[in-house]
Formats: structure tokens, sequence, C-alpha cells
């Protein structure tokens, strides 16, 4: 992956009577993952979704490879992936069969490719079940099986461990490294810490209010 980075310069975002986002600014460069913390409501699913252009902000600028990603939202698009509380599934597809359609819309890969991430996530015995019978630790596998398989250099996560074991947990803190080391970079919203290394880790604390 060629060298990439994310600006956030100067966000504000209101919610009705609320200003959400107060001046927010962050870089993020190639190998690093910035850990956002606060309390609930302190707005970091906002700014997530500010970042990948499903909000837009009153004031600042969301910038990529140096640009403003207003001025190329869909080629800002296609260099990342976003994944929020709720992995993007059809309840009546196969797993196999959600990723063959998630990511077929955006990129062409081989089947290796496909039974490869199954494989990363430990999904080989359930990933041809339906996923209305996974459990909720077995969807959010699947959904990072996709963000293998996206092959973009941006992940954006929201809650990237929710319903996973301890092993799930590590299992997302290695798959981060391993985006990092090739050239990737992240943005995680949390409640708790990832585990991921120290080396390439950031963090940016949201107030509340």
């Amino acid at each position: 992956m060629s060298e990439a980075m994310l600006q956030g310069e100067n966000l504000h975002l209101w919610r009705g009577e609320r200003h959400v986002l107060r001046g927010v600014g962050f870089t993020v460069k190639s190998g690093e993952c910035l850990q956002l913390t606060g309390p609930n409501g302190a707005g970091k699913t906002s700014l997530l979704r500010t970042v990948c252009g499903l909000s837009f902000p009153e004031g600042g600028q969301i910038r990529w490879r140096g640009e403003d990603v207003r001025r190329d939202l869909p080629g800002f698009h296609s260099q990342m992936a976003y994944l929020g509380h709720e992995p993007p599934l059809k309840m009546e597809l196969t797993g196999r069969e959600n990723l063959h359609y998630w990511v077929g819309v955006r990129r062409r890969y081989a089947r290796a490719e496909l039974d490869g991430a199954i494989e990363r996530v430990g999904g080989q015995r359930w990933s041809d079940r339906p996923v209305r019978t996974l459990s909720a630790g077995q969807k959010r596998r699947v959904a990072l099986a996709g963000l293998l398989l996206m092959a973009v250099p941006l992940w954006l996560l929201d809650e990237p461990t929710t319903n996973l074991d301890v092993e799930g947990q590590r299992l997302v803190g290695t798959l981060i490294d391993e985006h990092l080391a090739a050239g990737g970079l992240a943005m995680a919203a949390v409640h708790h810490p990832l585990a991921v290394s120290e080396r390439g880790l950031r963090r940016l604390e949201l107030g509340g209010g």
C-alpha cells in the first residue's frame, strides 16, 4: 500500500441543540491506529460517521492524502471500509454468501482470497450456515473477514470487539497490527483498549457534553 494520511481539521458537528464535536483535530498516517476513547455520548461514533461521509460537519474538513474528501467522495469511499456496531449482514444468506455480495460490489477477488479470509477469522466450520443461525460473535467474525477482503488502506471501526470473547478480541488486535504493518491505517472507537501493539497506537480522548 502506498503512503496514506487521514486528517481532521477543526471539526464541529451539531445534533439539534447539542454541540457534539467541538474543534476536533487529528492526524493518522500509514502504520498508525488512532484509538478514540471517551464516555458514552462523547462523539466517538459521530466522529467516525463524519470521517466516512455519513454525516457532514458544520465546520472543519476531513482530508485524505491531502485533499478534502468532499471533492471526490466515491474515490475516498473506494479506499476505506467502515464497520459499525451492527455487521452489514443479510440473515437468510450464509456467511460466505454475505461476503460474496458485500465485497463483490466493491472489487473482484479470487476464490482463494475468500477462503483465506474465512480461515483467518476461524470460520471454516460455520461459514456455510445461514447468518441467522450464527452467534453474535460469529457474525462479528464474518464482518472481520469482510474487512480483510476489502483490501483497502483505511479501516474505520466502531467497537470492533463487540460480542467477541477474549480470543476474538486478541484476533482483532492481531488483524489491526497486520494491517498497519502492511502500510494501512485505522481509526477505532472503543470502550476498552484494543490488543494492538503500542508502536503504531495513538489515542484521542473525546469529552462528553
